[in-house]
């Protein structure tokens, strides 16, 4: 009975990893950005035959943006690979707790305890020159100037390239990074993290310490903020690998 129950654990390891590969993954963009700034790793993905949905975020409070995604995951069929960029490490450390995301992948992202002082976290590591390059408006809304984003944001990119995605990014609500989580998803599920060596908008400092906070399974590219476009193979196979 024993050697038959046995062999029952077996096939049942055996066919759970034939059928463990996720196929559904899920991106999520940060602040001053939208949902093309993933379209690189899009074709690369789609290109392995995966199902690929980039949510828009409306950048005015972590509720509207947790919704968002929320309902992105919400008409995925089957289990999901989270991935999220910069303000979107938040994001997904909110939401990632869904019974249908089995790992999480942050892109040189925030990743807030549930209830942290991000901000408070942050100013212990060296200032990003990003952050001197926020120009707020009468309506309570905030962006990137050109210099800034060109320079410190997307510092590797070819400058044509650099200011068509200045154009348009996402404006951000001036509360919007003041947002605290209520969980924080990272400490349940698998995760993956892309530091960005060259960051000029986070602290490089700061992601490694995150990503070894979270006990991630960790990649280094020489990169500006925008991994995700300078670094799209990368990004790509560490998400590949994630849904393995």
């Amino acid at each position: 009975m024993n050697k038959l129950l046995l062999a029952g654990v077996f096939a049942a390891l055996f066919s759970g990893t034939a059928s463990a590969t996720v196929n559904n993954i899920v991106l999520v963009h940060g602040a001053y950005a939208d949902g093309s700034g993933w379209n690189e790793v899009i074709a690369r993905l789609q290109k392995a035959g995966k199902h690929v949905t980039s949510v828009q975020n409306p950048l005015t409070s972590l509720a509207d943006d947790a919704e968002a995604t929320r309902r992105a995951l919400a008409q995925q069929d089957g289990p999901v690979i989270l991935v999220g960029h910069s303000w979107a490490g938040t994001v997904i450390s909110e939401t990632g707790t869904d019974p249908k995301v089995k790992a999480l992948v942050y892109v040189a992202a925030r990743a807030p305890d549930a209830g942290e002082d991000y901000a408070a976290l942050a100013a212990t590591f060296p200032a990003a020159p990003a952050g001197k390059g926020l120009v707020k408006t009468p309506d309570g809304f905030a962006q990137l100037s050109e210099e800034a984003f060109v320079r410190d944001f997307a510092g590797d990119l070819d400058p044509a390239q650099a200011r068509v995605l200045y154009a348009g990014q996402g404006r951000i609500s001036q509360t919007l990074f003041a947002s605290r989580t209520t969980q924080a998803a990272w400490k349940v599920k698998p995760t993956y993290y892309a530091v960005s060596t060259n960051d000029r908008t986070t602290s490089p400092e700061l992601e490694r310490f995150l990503a070894k906070r979270m006990g991630a399974k960790t990649i280094e590219l020489k990169s500006s903020h925008l991994s995700m476009i300078s670094h799209a193979d990368e990004i790509a196979n560490l998400i590949l690998e994630a849904a393995k």
